[in-house]
């Protein structure tokens, strides 16, 4: 008698890049000095979202917005993009590498006196609604570089690339 286990990689994909970027979006608002407070207190919103989109293939990417309340002016952004066909080696290895995000938060240049964030995700035409999600439009980057920082997360066949933006 023979034992067949079938495992969904591409579930644990899914559970293990939804983790890891939510706490890489937790690392930077600490490390940029902000309160994760928020963040935390909507983590199961943006949890049932970006996994939702994930398992879907609807999500292309996540974004952190660093404004000003005030004026709602943009300070800083943060990229995630999704990669769906993202390779490493086929023996499963998942990853995250958050040195290249600390590394980058040095260079990116926000200060946080009085700022407020807010998750974004960004989707393709007809993705599924998700309780806790509603339609918005990103802040103008207009006098602003985007700075690439590379696959900072990896869980083969999903994977995210990170960037940030920084007033020129």
């Amino acid at each position: 008698m023979s034992t067949l286990v079938h495992v969904s990689t591409y579930t644990h994909s899914v559970t293990f890049v939804t983790d890891k970027m939510l706490t890489s979006l937790k690392r930077i608002i600490i490390w940029i000095g902000l309160d994760p407070w928020k963040l935390t207190a909507d983590w199961e919103a943006l949890e049932r979202g970006i996994r939702k989109w994930l398992e879907t293939r609807y999500l292309l990417s996540v974004v952190l917005e660093v404004y000003r309340p005030s004026s709602a002016v943009l300070i800083g952004r943060w990229d995630f993009e999704i990669e769906y066909s993202f390779q490493i080696e086929a023996d499963g290895t998942m990853w995250t590498d958050t040195d290249a995000i600390k590394f980058a938060i040095r260079k990116c240049g926000i200060d946080p006196a009085e700022c407020e964030y807010r998750v974004v995700a960004i989707t393709r035409e007809g993705r599924p609604d998700v309780e806790g999600w509603w339609r918005t439009t990103l802040r103008s980057t207009d006098g602003f570089v985007r700075y690439s920082i590379g696959t900072t997360i990896g869980a083969s066949p999903l994977g995210s690339r990170a960037a940030y933006w920084r007033r020129i």
